[in-house]
């Protein structure tokens, strides 16, 4: 690709910020005031439509068969549900499916920083996607999280290991008609999920520190897709507060030039500017999209401050063990974790709030998978994965 001159990358920046819904006035955006989830989805089209164009021609092939694993609505059976956590692992259908899935967000889904577990939950009653999550390196910068655990520099730099950023996190329709979103947020936090961080990552030296660690997965984060978010709300096991809000992230990030001008924003700074110094087991290059955008809109005499999108994400955390924190700040030295099976929190979370729904709201049962559809039908005969199921079920 060409650079594009710094007047021209100028102009096309500020044009695309508009486009989106942004107002840019003296290097400062802003959002549309008292804005609606509509109104978050909207500021987030332009970044998903350009996600779907770059992902299309490895996914879209496969499409019918994918979304074979999406139910109808008189497939699902509440009292027959049977969630079943699968692994995802690189280069199989699971993260095919995985992928699929992640283009029907209403934000762009990252791939994750650094470490990753990725998970599908099926309902093994049907075969049919339930939701699913993924779990990656949490950013190392976030004062709500840091403020909140209590953490000092060094009590971060060396505990921060033990901590995961749920970065997506969801059901599928029809079992997000059934409020299933709850049932994976608490997923997350089973026994299988951290007996599969231990699996993967017992006896790995970490990246920068040359330090092998006890494979503690000791609390998970994540932040809300749209502002503010009742996902998380009173979520309880045996009266433990499962997720709690900790705060507000300052609204920056790089989803608002994700949407086709990244591409030459990228092309630019690759010309003119060099990266910033950082740790030689991070490799060569600029450390990360963030980085790259920040020299470039200085470089062009644009303020760095057009990295605050001005959408706050509410933050959550969820200790795994009544002295999580206590583990974190390194009074003690080995977590006491909850003993929350999969199937103990599918069963809680069914009486607790699916049946009722079921009940109250039947209208889940007149959902017909092809309204997932992304594409027009295309039939492709599927690849035949190299991999195991990886299932994590009983």
């Amino acid at each position: 690709m060409c650079a594009l001159s710094a007047e021209n990358l100028k102009t096309a920046i500020i044009q695309s910020l508009r486009k989106q819904g942004y107002r840019v006035r003296n290097g400062v955006i802003f959002i549309p005031e008292n804005p609606t989830k509509d109104d978050y989805r909207s500021l987030n089209k332009l970044a998903m439509g350009k996600k779907l164009e770059k992902s299309g021609p490895g996914v879209r092939p496969y499409e019918d068969h994918l979304i074979q694993y999406i139910a109808n609505g008189k497939e699902v059976d509440p009292r027959k549900m049977s969630p079943c956590l699968q692994l995802v692992e690189p280069d199989s259908d699971q993260e095919l499916l995985f992928r699929y899935a992640c283009l029907h967000w209403s934000i762009p889904v990252s791939a994750g920083y650094g470490r990753r577990l990725r998970f599908l939950v099926i309902d093994e009653n049907n075969g049919k996607l339930i939701g699913l999550f993924g779990l990656g390196d949490p950013v190392y910068s976030m004062k709500a999280r840091d403020k909140w655990i209590g953490w000092d520099k060094e009590g971060k730099a060396s505990r921060l290991y033990h901590v995961m950023d749920a970065y997506v996190l969801g059901a599928v329709p029809p079992y997000s008609f059934l409020i299933a979103g709850k049932l994976i947020a608490m997923l997350i936090c089973s026994n299988e999920v951290r007996n599969a961080f231990r699996n993967k990552y017992n006896g790995k030296e970490s990246l920068i520190r040359q330090e092998t660690r006890p494979p503690y997965l000791v609390m998970v984060t994540t932040t809300s897709a749209l502002g503010r978010s009742s996902v998380y709300n009173r979520i309880r096991v045996n009266g433990q507060e499962y997720w709690t809000s900790i705060g507000f992230t300052q609204g920056s990030g790089d989803f608002h030039f994700s949407n086709g001008v990244y591409d030459d924003i990228r092309a630019y700074v690759e010309k003119h500017c060099e990266p910033t110094a950082k740790h030689e087991a991070w490799g060569n290059g600029f450390r990360n999209r963030r980085e790259v955008i920040r020299k470039c809109l200085s470089n062009i005499g644009l303020s760095a401050d057009l990295i605050y999108h001005g959408i706050q994400r509410e933050i959550f955390a969820a200790p795994l063990g009544r002295d999580a924190i206590r583990f974190l700040k390194g009074e003690v030295h080995r977590p006491y974790f909850y003993d929350w099976s999969a199937f103990d929190l599918s069963g809680l979370f069914a009486e607790r709030w699916m049946f009722g729904r079921a009940q109250r709201m039947p209208e889940f049962r007149e959902y017909n998978r092809e309204q997932y559809r992304l594409w027009p039908p295309r039939i492709v005969p599927m690849k035949r994965s190299k991999y195991s199921n990886g299932s994590l079920c009983r």
